[in-house]
């Protein structure tokens, strides 16, 4: 930015300062104009109309009900945004989390949509409080366990799903949402900045698409207590929601407000190839780092007989009992044998002990990744990366179905 004033998803540049993007499809607003310089190739244009003035007024909105609750001690706004799938509804949260940011406030970001993480790698839900500026270069920043950065890193609570889409699963994803919110409501409840500021709520574009998606949308509302909807682009969910909530009561007695908002007109369709390329470099940056910053995995070479891994089941192959309820004898995971099929795939390191039950193991947040570089079936051992050097023999190893194998990251 050369000159005047300029943001990106509502964090203001800096005048005269080189940023640095990959692959990246985003959009720069001013609110008064400004002077840019661009070095190296890029597709861009110019829109006359945009929503921003639509959700500058949906940030003054929720910062008098965060007065109201600094006023009153009680919880701030509980934000849950839906919408189709390429909505923009992460690109919303990032903008009111950066104007909240810049009000000085700490807002607690939830990610309920496994396909795209948080801080995180794909296949996951993470909990992380922002206190700091949002990292424009590294879209949402870093997290401690990926990468050093000039801005200060995030601290994500995460939760490994293992599939792309919730409804593909949705007896394994309720109980880990609702793990979920309980940690992430513990948290808000114990500092009070993150408490007055509340918490907004990302999702899958899927769920918004049919009565299976509306039933996790009312799961997603009752565990996290949500008293603000935001509907983006799609008049009949909007409608949907007013059916569904109008008269709905939060465990305090609290009414929901509905609010629809215009889709941004530079949304764009992310073909599946497009996305395949974000997932694998996520997935490389979370072991090597970014252009900025790189970073050297540690090598682990691990016995077959050492690594107890488990393979999440399909929901197809799972028996629940009449009312949907699990099964007292029904096995989440089906604990296997590491062999040649697991090549370049991702484990999920669990906060939990080889002995515990599998529900313990399921609840259990994620200690971080490790990635399969190579299995010798002859010699019975795995060859894993992994951020830093811990035993992996005394924690169970998690194998989803998401994100799927990649291409050699190495």
């Amino acid at each position: 930015v050369l000159t005047g004033t300029a943001e990106i998803f509502g964090t203001e540049l800096a005048l005269n300062h080189n940023y640095q993007f990959q692959g990246t499809k985003s959009s720069l607003f001013t609110w008064h104009g400004c002077r840019i310089e661009v070095r190296g190739p890029c597709e861009e244009y110019m829109a006359e109309e945009t929503p921003m003035i639509q959700y500058a007024n949906t940030h003054f909105a929720l910062e008098k009900l965060r007065d109201l609750a600094h006023q009153d001690g009680t919880d701030g706004p509980r934000v849950l945004v839906v919408g189709p799938i390429n909505a923009g509804k992460t690109s919303l949260i990032k903008i009111l989390t950066a104007y909240a940011l810049r009000m000085d406030r700490q807002i607690m970001v939830i990610n309920t949509d496994p396909r795209e993480g948080i801080l995180s790698i794909p296949g996951t839900m993470t909990a992380t409080p922002f206190a700091s500026i949002i990292d424009v270069e590294q879209g949402w920043g870093s997290s401690s366990t990926s990468t050093s950065s000039s801005v200060p890193a995030k601290l994500p609570l995460c939760y490994f799903y293992g599939f792309g889409n919730p409804e593909e699963n949705s007896k394994l994803y309720k109980p880990i949402l609702t793990r979920l919110a309980l940690a992430a409501t513990s948290r808000v409840a114990d500092e009070k900045t993150i408490k007055e500021s509340g918490m907004i709520i990302d999702t899958s574009g899927v769920i918004s698409q049919g009565k299976g998606g509306y039933d996790l949308i009312s799961h997603i509302v009752s565990e996290f207590s949500v008293n603000v909807i935001l509907v983006l682009g799609s008049e009949r969910l909007h409608s949907e929601m007013l059916r569904r909530f109008s008269s709905y009561k939060t465990r305090t007695g609290e009414s929901i407000t509905l609010v629809k908002l215009d889709k941004s007109g530079g949304c764009v369709d992310r073909d599946e190839e497009y996305l395949q390329q974000i997932r694998d470099a996520s997935i490389k940056e979370y072991f090597f780092g970014g252009p900025i910053t790189t970073l050297s995995p540690h090598t682990q070479l691990i016995n077959f007989e050492e690594a107890l891994v488990y393979k999440i089941k399909d929901a197809n192959s799972q028996c629940f009992a009449p009312g949907g309820e699990e099964s007292l004898d029904q096995e989440i995971f089906e604990k296997i044998e590491p062999g040649p099929r697991m090549l370049h795939c991702i484990l999920a390191v669990m906060y939990a002990s080889i002995a515990d039950p599998q529900e313990t193991v399921r609840d259990a947040s994620v200690m971080g990744f490790v990635y399969v570089s190579e299995v010798d079936e002859k010699k019975r051992k795995l060859k894993l990366l992994a951020p830093m050097n811990s035993r992996m023999s005394d924690r169970p190893l998690v194998w989803g179905n998401w994100p799927e194998p990649s291409i050699s990251i190495i």
